[in-house]
């Protein structure tokens, strides 16, 4: 029978020969940690290899994910669908085991990691997942729910901003089932953190509302296992476990060095740590006893089929609750969904009503909360501004955990990356607000949801000058045009009521993010025609068509700027110059539509094409070409009301038309003064 170290050091020389296979890597992070990863994984995980997305495993996720090898090795070691000719391919191309672990690449992996302090924040959402899927679904009886959300988490981790943001939120929520494991190495990339980290941390996460285990030896089993033990007692608070490592833990030579954080060790110092922890095996080799000492599987299946007997009479007694649980479990709308959504639209175009979109979104919300209890929003501190609430919601609290409207406070990353944390964890659709230009604050959690295509909202107000006396500080200039560069991303920028309520829908049904942007002025309702009212949907259409055969000239808009191109055609069509005007509420959804009905829209044959939005102006350049017009904002606004900052600006109709004219005849434009550096 193997004793731990042995079992440690299994993780420890699978990770020390792919990352000296592939002479890159990151070994001294596994070689640390292979002792606490040992005994969480062998005394107190409950996971299923046969089955990685059983409902109620363990979460575990490896947030400093640069130690990557770490996860791969307890992922094969312990029975999942990783070989060993995969470890044996790390980082090479197209391999299952990437330089990061990355979710649905790698079975067991959990969520994408590697940018510091996310995964500990996608956990956290994680938790928070657990605790209201639990109060949700959970009978006397019946602990259909019940697991716990566990992290490795290093220095790099915790200084990262976003580390305050969501432990800060973890205390106050009493998320007691999470447990974070501090790797308290003391060395970063650039050596011993003392010289930039000199943080008190146990005192830092007891001001938050932690339990904190100080002082564990990393490398002392039973010192770890009285430690998880207590964590796991305590309800009401999560735990942070500090555990004292040595990073490259072996290494005759290199431990306790940054040497070992990013580089591989070398033939000649592995082989040295060979000799020094006593392990005479090949590269890659693992005796048979360890294998069957690491493997999880049948425990696992045990594990699993204890729980599915347990949902099976679950299922019998509370039928309805376990219906709705497998139907959000696999990623279903509700079954009338469709005809829910089409009468929404429809009551919307027939109230015709001219609201600020912020405020047609909460309409949405109104209407869709009540009808998809998998969605759980909130706001940075916006409520109000945002309209992120809707009638009758119940605020998710420790004392409240059904809730499903969550105050993040003044968190726009964090938010970001725990609804990452929630839409991974599944069963829930989260959405969250803050004002457009404060996406940058949150920019990498948005990316991060798009490589992951998690099934998040973003609901970002206030999205132009439109919003007027706040300011450059705030008002959104080129948030619009990047987030659409984002891969996987979709973006709506709605003009009335009824694109945003389509919006709205296209979010709900995109397999990936999306995110809203909405005004914080009101803006006019626009007229359609059921013809027109069906072309919403996909992304961009004829919104207004003065000509009866092919236009003069195209004119495209979104949001605010719609209204503003429309008066502008209708003082074209005085001079006799006859345009389309094509409302574009989402290019990455027109750009999907089939060529012929994007040529429909955009005849090719017409050059004279002019973009109007309040935004930066190179991205519209590929709809309007070299030779057309973008009526833009290459620069930043100013603190006035909205109507005197368009003005200032230039999004005005005189431009617009001024513009038109010079596409189709070579007029000189009349400029605007009012430029900003």
């Amino acid at each position: 029978m193997p004793n731990r170290l042995e079992l440690a050091n299994a993780i420890r020389f699978l990770s020390i020969d792919a990352v000296q296979k592939a002479n890159s890597g990151h070994p001294g992070m596994p070689m640390g940690m292979a002792d606490i990863a040992e005994v969480l994984w062998n005394d107190f995980l409950h996971h299923n290899p046969n089955n990685p997305q059983w409902m109620n495993r363990d979460r575990f996720v490896l947030s400093n994910g640069h130690g990557s090898m770490l996860l791969y090795s307890l992922l094969h070691l312990s029975g999942y669908a990783l070989s060993l000719e995969d470890l044996k391919h790390f980082r090479q191309l197209h391999s299952k085991t990437p330089g990061h672990p990355e979710l649905g690449h790698t079975p067991g992996v959990e969520t994408t990691t590697g940018p510091l302090g996310q995964g500990l924040a996608n956990a956290v959402g994680m938790a928070i997942a657990e605790k209201h899927l639990a109060a949700t679904f959970n009978r006397e009886a019946f602990p259909i729910i019940d697991h716990y959300t566990y992290v490795f988490a290093g220095d790099g981790c915790l200084m990262e901003g976003i580390s305050h943001e969501v432990c800060s939120l973890a205390g106050t929520l009493g998320l007691g089932k999470l447990i974070v494991f501090y790797d308290d190495n003391g060395i970063s990339i650039d050596g011993k953190v003392e010289n930039w980290f000199t943080d008190d941390t146990p005192m830092r996460f007891r001001a938050y509302g932690w339990q904190v285990i100080p002082k564990i030896d990393g490398h002392d089993s039973k010192a770890l296992r009285r430690a998880l033990i207590k964590a796991r007692k305590n309800k009401d608070q999560p735990t942070l476990i500090c555990c004292k490592t040595r990073i490259g833990w072996g290494s005759p030579h290199l431990a306790g060095t940054a040497s070992t954080h990013g580089s591989a060790l070398g033939e000649a110092e592995v082989a040295a740590t060979r000799q020094a922890l006593n392990w005479p095996h090949a590269p890659f080799i693992i005796p048979d006893a360890i294998y069957k000492s690491w493997d999880a599987r049948k425990q696992g299946q045990k594990l699993e089929q204890a729980w599915q007997t347990l949902f099976a009479a679950y299922e019998k007694d509370y039928p309805d609750l376990a219906t709705d649980l497998l139907r959000r479990s696999t990623h279903r709308l509700p079954p009338n969904w469709a005809e829910e959504a089409k009468k929404f639209v429809q009551e919307q175009n027939a109230k015709a009503e001219s609201v600020a979109t912020r405020k047609a979104s909460k309409y949405c919300l109104d209407y869709f909360a009540p009808r998809l209890p998998e969605l759980l929003g909130g706001s940075a501190d916006l409520t109000e501004s945002n309209c992120a609430d809707w009638k009758g919601a119940t605020v998710f609290s420790p004392e409240t955990p059904q809730g499903r409207y969550l105050h993040y406070g003044v968190r726009e990353f964090g938010m970001s990356a725990i609804m990452n944390g929630m839409a991974v964890y599944g069963s829930l659709i989260p959405y969250g607000g803050t004002f457009l230009t404060f996406s940058d604050y949150a920019r990498n959690a948005v990316r991060m949801a798009a490589l992951m295509r998690c099934k998040v909202i973003f609901v970002y107000t206030h999205d132009s000058i439109g919003l007027g006396e706040d300011g450059p500080t705030h008002q959104a200039i080129e948030q619009a045009p990047s987030l659409r560069l984002i891969p996987h991303l979709s973006v709506w920028r709605p003009c009335d009521t009824v694109e945003t309520a389509l919006a709205w829908q296209a979010a709900l049904e995109h397999q990936g993010p999306t995110c809203l942007l909405l005004s914080r002025q009101n803006l006019p309702f626009q007229q359609r025609d059921a013809q027109t009212l069906a072309m919403v949907a996909k992304g961009g259409y004829i919104l207004a068509d003065h000509a009866k055969g092919l236009p003069d000239a195209l004119l495209l808009a979104t949001g605010s700027e719609v209204s503003i191109t429309l008066q502008a055609a209708e003082a074209l069509k005085k001079e006799n110059i006859l345009v389309r005007v094509i409302s574009m509420p989402s290019t990455d959804t027109f750009l999907k539509q089939e060529a012929a009905y994007q040529a429909e829209v955009l005849p090719p044959q017409i050059t004279a094409r002019i973009a109007v939005e309040a935004s930066a102006s190179n991205f519209w350049y590929q709809f309007v070409g070299l030779n057309g017009k973008v009526i833009g904002l290459d620069r930043y606004g100013a603190s006035a009301p909205a109507k005197d900052v368009f003005q200032d600006c230039g999004i005005t109709v005189e431009r617009i038309v001024a513009a038109v004219k010079e596409v189709m005849h070579g007029d000189e434009v009349v400029e605007f003064s009012g430029f900003r550096a």
